[in-house]
């Protein structure tokens, strides 16, 4: 019964570093997605032919990124358990945040390229 309680916890740490590996990578490539958005913006910007938000709120998606990010790393070099769980949640909750905040985004770009300037 023992080495089956054994398991399962082994089961469960795996999971957990398996989730956090799927942040810190997801999250590390959404930090470049809305560096590069926000490099395409400022060239709309300086044609002028929209002026938006999106590119400051884009930085901000950009730093929650990399806040999940740094988290789920330390989640991963984190040699308790009980500490690594709880980085890996809070991770996983700015991630979620951060892409809610990416469709938010996305709407308002696509808001901004669709009305006509004034």
């Amino acid at each position: 019964m023992e080495g089956e309680t054994n398991r399962h916890s082994d089961s469960g740490t795996h999971l957990e570093q398996d989730i956090s590996i799927h942040i810190f990578t997801v999250s590390s490539a959404m930090v470049g997605v809305c560096l590069t958005v926000i490099g395409l913006i400022r060239v709309v910007i300086t044609l002028g032919r929209a002026d938006t938000l999106a590119d400051d709120f884009l930085a901000g998606d950009a730093l929650l990124f990399l806040i999940s990010c740094l988290l789920s790393y330390w989640a991963l070099r984190s040699r308790s358990l009980r500490r690594m769980d709880r980085l890996e949640k809070i991770a996983d909750g700015i991630f979620i945040l951060a892409m809610i905040g990416m469709v938010i985004i996305c709407a308002l770009i696509t808001y901004t390229i669709s009305v006509p300037p004034r």
